[in-house]
C-alpha cells in the first residue's frame, strides 16, 4: 500500500514539475533560491516551487468556485452588497453601469480565487524565510557550546572528521549538530572534508557566525594541531562574549516588551471603566446599537477589549518564550501506557495528560450546578492548571537542586583527577565520601556502572554509563556539561585538562542560569502587579464609584445597572489576569508555570469578586 502511494506521489511530482518548474528561472525567485539553500530541504528548489504553484492553483480554483457557489445561493444578496460597496467607494454621483448578478458573482469568484492563488505562493516563499530564520537562530544558540566541545576534543588524538562527528551525534548542540552532520554527508559524497566545509559555509543561514567558523576551522586544521587548538580556544572566548551580548539585547527587548504589556493590558480596563462611568452620566452611551441582540456600546467594548487582552497576552507570552534562552528551559516527554498515570505526580507532561479529564468533569459539574458558563470554564481551567503547574514547579525545584549538586560533583571529581586518580576511581571515591542530596542516587548508579569497565580501553561501557547518568539527571545543565566527558576521554584527551574545562563550563552555565532567573523575576512581578492592580481598581469602581453615581439621580440609577456592570467587569478582569498569568509564568519557567500562575490569578480574581458581592 505504501509503495503504491509513494509511486502515485512520484508520478504527481513529475507532472507538477513538468507544468510549473519553469517558474524557478524567473528573476522574481532569485532571492527565494538563495533562501532555499539555507532552508536545508530534502527536495530541489525546482520541485519545491512546482509544488507551491500546483497547490496554489488547486487552492485558488477551490476558493474561487466556493465564492461563486456562495454567490449563486445568496443571490441577490452578494451582488447587492457588491454594488453598495462600489457605490460607497466611488466619489461623487457617478453611477455604476448595469451589470448582471451572474457577472458580478463570476467576477468576484475570479478575483478572490486569483488573490488566494497568489497568497498561497507568497505563503510558500514565506515558509522558506521562516525556516531560514529558525535554522539560523538554532545554530547561533548552540554554536558556542559546540565550539567548547571541539576545544576539549582537540586536546586528544581525534581527526578533524572524528571531532565533527562527535558534535554531530550530540543532540544538545541542536542546529550546529545538524550543520556538522551535513558537512560529513557532503564529505562522504565528494570524498573531501574541505569540500564539505566550504559547501556548508556557503549554504548555511548563519553567514556571520557558522560560515566564517567553518572556513577558519578548515584553514587552521590544515596548519596543524597546535594551530587548531589555539584557534578553538580564541573562538570559544569570542563566541561566549557574543552570546553574552545577545543575552543583553534580549534583556533590553524584554524591558520594552514588559512596558508595552502593561500599557496594552491596563488601557482596555481603564477605557471600559471610563465608558461605564460615562454611560451613567450620558444616557446615550447606554443605548443599544442596531445589531442582533441589541448590545450597547459598552457591551461591545467589553467583549472587544476582552478579546484584545487575550490576544495580547498570548502573543506576549510567545515572544517572551522566544527571547528566553531555550537551553535553560527543561522539556519533558510523556511515557506511554500505564507509566503516564504512574508518573503524573513527577512528570509535568504526564500530569498535563492525566488531569485534563478531571478538569473537564469539574467544568461540567459547575455548569450543571447552575454556575454561569464563564465561571464554569474559568474554574475548570484552574482545576487543570493548578495540579499541572504544581507538579511542574515541584519538579523544577528538584532539577534546580540537582544542578547545584552537579556543580559540586564536577568540582570534586576534578580535584581527584588533578591528583592523578583515574576517572572511574575518582567517581567511586566521591560517591562514597561526599553526599550530593537529590543527585546521590544518580552518582551511585554512575559509580556502579563505571566499576564494570575493564580498563581505559573499555570506551563503550564508559560512554553508556555517562549517557545513563545524563538521562537520569535529565536537566539541560547535565546534558550540556557532563556529556562532554564521554567524547573527550574517548578521544584520548588529557583527563585533567578535560575536567578543568568542564569545571569552568559548569560554573559558567550555572551562574548564567541563576542570573537569568533573577532577571526574569522582575517580569514575574510585573505580571502579578498588573493583575492585582486591575482587580483592585475594577472592584473599587464597581463597588463605590458606580454605587455613588447610581444614588445621585434617577437617570444614573437606570443606566448604572450593578448586576450587568459587575458581570462585564468580571469578564474583562478575568481575561486580564489570564494574560498576566501567561506572561508571568512563561517568564518564570515556561508553559507549565504559565498554567500555574494564570490559574492562581483566576482563583484570586474569582474570590475577590465573590467577596465583594459582585458575582
Amino acid at each position: 500500500m505504501r509503495s503504491r502511494l509513494r509511486a502515485a506521489a512520484s508520478r504527481l511530482d513529475r507532472a507538477v514539475y513538468a507544468l510549473f518548474s519553469r517558474h524557478a528561472d524567473r528573476p522574481g525567485h532569485e532571492r527565494d533560491r538563495d533562501r532555499y539553500r539555507g532552508a536545508a530541504l530534502t527536495v530541489s528548489f525546482g520541485t519545491y516551487l512546482a509544488r507551491a504553484y500546483g497547490v496554489s492553483w488547486l487552492v485558488g480554483i477551490g476558493v474561487g468556485a466556493a465564492v461563486i457557489a456562495l454567490g449563486v445561493v445568496l443571490t441577490p444578496t452578494v451582488p447587492d452588497a457588491f454594488r453598495w460597496f462600489v457605490s460607497a467607494a466611488v466619489p461623487g454621483e457617478a453611477a455604476l453601469p448595469p451589470v448582471s448578478d451572474s457577472m458580478i458573482t463570476g467576477a468576484s469568484g475570479l478575483l478572490v480565487g486569483a488573490s488566494t492563488k497568489r497568497l498561497t505562493v507568497g505563503l510558500s516563499m514565506a515558509y522558506l524565510r521562516w525556516r531560514v530564520r529558525a535554522r539560523r537562530a538554532a545554530i547561533e544558540r548552540s554554536l558556542p557550546g559546540a565550539v567548547r566541545y571541539l576545544r576539549v576534543l582537540a586536546d586528544g588524538s581525534e581527526s578533524r572528521k572524528a571531532m565533527l562527528r562527535k558534535v554531530a551525534e550530540r543532540d544538545a548542540y541542536g542546529g550546529t549538530s545538524e550543520a556538522f552532520g551535513r558537512v560529513l554527508e557532503t564529505a562522504t559524497l565528494t570524498g573531501s572534508l574541505d569540500t564539505g566545509l566550504r559547501n556548508v559555509a556557503r549554504d548555511t543561514p548563519s553567514r556571520e557566525l557558522l560560515a566564517p567558523f567553518l572556513l577558519k576551522f578548515r584553514e587552521h586544521a590544515s596548519q596543524g594541531t597546535d594551530s587548531l587548538r589555539g584557534y578553538l580556544r580564541m573562538e570559544s572566548r569570542m563566541l561566549s562574549h557574543q552570546q553574552s551580548r545577545a543575552r543583553q539585547r534580549a534583556g533590553d527587548y524584554l524591558e520594552v516588551l514588559a512596558e508595552l504589556f502593561i500599557l496594552f493590558l491596563i488601557v482596555p480596563a481603564l477605557l471600559v471603566i471610563a465608558v461605564t462611568v460615562g454611560s451613567a452620566l450620558i444616557p446615550g452611551l447606554a443605548k443599544p446599537v442596531g445589531l442582533p441582540g441589541e448590545p450597547t456600546i459598552r457591551t461591545l467594548l467589553v467583549f472587544a477589549s476582552s478579546s484584545f487582552v487575550l490576544v495580547v497576552g498570548a502573543c506576549t507570552a510567545l515572544l517572551v518564550a522566544r527571547l528566553r534562552p531555550s537551553r535553560h528551559v527543561r522539556s519533558y516527554e510523556r511515557p506511554t501506557g500505564y507509566a503516564t498515570v504512574v508518573t503524573a505526580l513527577s512528570n509535568p507532561a504526564s500530569a498535563a495528560f492525566v488531569f485534563a479529564f478531571p478538569a473537564v468533569l469539574v467544568a461540567w459539574g459547575l455548569w450543571i450546578a447552575g454556575e454561569p458558563p464563564v465561571n464554569a470554564v474559568l474554574l475548570g481551567y484552574a482545576a487543570y492548571g493548578l495540579p499541572v503547574g504544581t507538579v511542574a514547579v515541584s519538579r523544577a525545584r528538584i532539577d534546580d537542586a540537582k544542578d547545584r549538586e552537579i556543580r559540586d560533583f564536577v568540582h570534586a571529581i576534578a580535584g581527584h583527577v588533578s591528583l592523578g586518580q583515574p576517572f572511574e576511581a575518582a567517581v567511586e571515591t566521591v560517591a562514597d565520601e561526599v553526599s550530593f542530596g537529590p543527585l546521590q542516587s544518580d552518582v551511585d548508579d554512575l559509580a556502579f556502572r563505571l566499576g564494570l569497565t575493564t580498563g581505559s580501553a573499555d570506551v563503550d561501557t564508559r560512554r553508556e554509563a555517562l549517557g545513563r547518568f545524563v538521562t537520569r539527571v535529565g536537566t539541560p545543565l547535565a546534558e550540556q556539561t557532563v556529556g562532554l566527558v564521554t567524547g573527550a576521554l574517548a578521544a584520548g584527551s588529557d583527563a585533567e585538562t578535560t575536567f578543568e574545562t568542564l569545571q569552568t563550563e559548569v560554573g559558567s552555565l550555572y551562574h548564567q542560569r541563576k542570573r537569568l532567573q533573577s532577571a526574569m523575576f522582575v517580569y514575574v512581578a510585573v505580571g502579578w502587579a498588573t493583575a492585582l492592580f486591575v482587580i483592585v481598581t475594577v472592584i473599587a469602581v464597581d463597588s463605590y464609584v458606580l454605587s455613588w453615581l447610581a444614588s445621585g439621580s434617577d437617570m444614573a440609577t437606570r443606566t448604572a445597572d450593578p448586576g450587568r456592570n459587575g458581570r462585564q467587569f468580571y469578564l474583562l478582569t478575568q481575561t486580564t489576569v489570564l494574560a498576566c498569568g501567561w506572561f508571568s509564568g512563561v517568564a518564570s519557567r515556561g508553559r507549565y508555570a504559565a498554567l500555574l500562575h494564570s490559574s492562581v490569578l483566576v482563583v484570586v480574581c474569582y474570590l475577590c469578586f465573590v467577596g465583594a458581592g459582585i458575582v
